[in-house]
């Protein structure tokens, strides 16, 4: 009989600087990224002054959340 490996995607967390800084924006791009994209938690830090976007089990490239992000009006970029 022979064992059959199933592998898990890739999965991380991302972590962008953005300029969402109303509840309304963080609420609709929350929404907009979870319909788009198969991630874990996503939340936006308003209170920090790089209003910090952090996605967790993102099996998607990071370029793709960012270009989908400026798409939708918003500043993102990897947070250094």
């Amino acid at each position: 009989m022979l064992a059959v490996n199933h592998i898990t995607p890739f999965a991380m967390i991302g972590i962008f600087k953005t300029n969402i800084a109303t509840h309304e924006d963080r609420q609709n791009i929350l929404q907009a990224i979870r319909n788009r994209f198969e991630v874990g938690q996503c939340h936006v830090d308003l209170e920090d002054c790089d209003k910090v976007l952090r996605i967790t089990e993102m099996s998607v490239q990071e370029n793709d959340v960012i270009d989908f992000v400026k798409k939708q009006g918003f500043d993102c970029d990897i947070l250094e």
